[in-house]
């Protein structure tokens, strides 16, 4: 059981690392956030099959208020994701998206007073070298989308913390429908107020599809299954392979290109993610409601 909850993990993290070709298509064509509004809400009815209302009791109060909060931090990361989409890489935007591993204990420690292990530190370092090799290619230049993916790796990380410290008090599944329709509520008003309409084609149908019903709506449930049978330190390790798999599809399917120092850049931030989780790993105690994200 735990070998095909591993194997259904790394089936997870290609399906994550390939919808960032998905989201370049739709980034190409100018589409932010009423992509997003369409494929989150989209996903939510996904999801909400799984939810089980009738067995449910009434929601709490306070579940209503944590979704909302959720739902705005996963608006804020996937909009300046989408953003980013316009003017980098699949493959760049996956790396530097899985820097929120590695900034999850930094803020622990700056607002819990969660004292990082040394090896965190080290990830940070290593981390940030590697971003700035891969954005820059060794020099002084970062490009505009490579910025934005930063930035929303910060919002990332705080909905992984949201997610790990508050919403692991809810029902699961009730909790994730909430937050993606909030999600997608928030980037349909903002497009209403400040993007044209998108011009609908087959290509951008198919990356619509593909993000909300394997991206968020399978992967989610098959994550959620796979890690009542997989070892935290295991789902953490795989999972951070989410950001090779976004270069390959970069590469396989879009032809993007890498020059070998950004290459190397990517080394680092894989490094960098694996270093942040290996304490956890050797002590078998990542707690897995961190690894529960929205893409």
């Amino acid at each position: 059981m735990r070998l095909k909850a591993d194997l259904t993990l790394l089936i997870v993290s290609i399906i994550w690392g390939s919808a960032f070709v998905a989201q370049r298509v739709a980034g190409q064509m100018g589409s932010v956030y009423y992509f997003n509004a369409a494929r989150y809400l989209l996903a939510a009815l996904v999801v909400l099959p799984f939810v089980g209302w009738a067995s449910r009791p009434r929601l709490p109060r306070a579940q209503f208020k944590w979704m909302f909060i959720a739902g705005f931090f996963l608006f804020a990361g996937s909009a300046l994701q989408q953003a980013g989409m316009v003017y980098t890489t699949a493959g760049n935007a996956g790396f530097i998206t899985a820097l929120y591993v590695v900034f999850v204990p930094i803020a622990l420690f700056f607002l819990w007073r969660e004292k990082p292990h040394w090896m965190a530190v080290a990830a940070v370092g290593l981390a940030g070298v590697g971003a700035f090799l891969l954005s820059t290619g060794g020099k002084f230049e970062v490009r505009a989308g490579d910025l934005l993916e930063f930035i929303g790796a910060l919002f990332w990380t705080f909905h992984v913390i949201i997610l790990g410290k508050f919403a692991s008090k809810f029902e699961a599944m009730s909790f994730s429908v909430g937050q993606l329709v909030v999600c997608g509520v928030l980037n349909l008003g903002v497009g209403v107020a400040a993007e044209p309409l998108m011009k609908l084609d087959a290509s951008l149908l198919f990356a619509i599809a593909y993000t909300a019903f394997f991206s968020l709506g399978l992967c989610y449930t098959l994550q959620v299954w796979a890690q009542r049978h997989s070892p935290p330190a295991d789902a953490a390790l795989i999972l951070s392979l989410e950001s090779v798999f976004a270069v390959l599809a970069g590469w396989l399917l879009l032809d993007e290109k890498l020059a070998a120092i950004q290459v190397f850049g990517c080394v680092l931030i894989f490094a960098a993610v694996v270093l942040s989780q290996f304490k956890e790993w050797t002590s078998g105690k990542i707690d897995h409601d961190h690894l529960v994200e929205g893409r």
